[in-house]
């Protein structure tokens, strides 16, 4: 999604080149085109949501790396029965820890703790 973003890559591409970069089971590779498919099939909503619950910033102002962590979180929030919540929240912000600034992981779980308390989309 990082390089969708910012590279301005085809979909299609982006997935293919990164699954070709590691191997994962057909379970992982599966799981690897819906997400990123579905992220950017909701994006428009995805940045819409993110913009009402992190209310002081602009979408296009969050940096990447904080900006495609939430996508990737709200989108399986909101759309991914087969990811428990706190899976996600979890994932999102060990993400952050490991791509992000210091400011990344505490922003992004409190982002996303008010996405989870106020049930999905607004």
């Amino acid at each position: 999604m990082f390089q969708i973003d910012l590279g301005k890559c085809d979909l299609e591409v982006a997935i293919q080149q990164r699954l070709a970069d590691t191997e994962f089971s057909e379970t992982d590779t599966e799981y690897v085109r819906e997400v990123v498919r579905g992220v950017c099939h909701y994006l428009p909503a995805l940045d819409a949501q993110i913009g009402e619950v992190a209310k002081d910033w602009k979408v296009h102002r969050l940096g990447a790396v904080d900006r495609n962590i939430l996508r990737l979180a709200i989108y399986e929030i909101v759309f991914r029965d087969d990811v428990p919540v706190p899976v996600s929240v979890n994932e999102a912000v060990e993400l952050a820890k490991q791509f992000g600034d210091d400011d990344s992981p505490r922003f992004i779980n409190g982002v996303l703790g008010t996405v989870v308390r106020d049930g999905g989309f607004a």
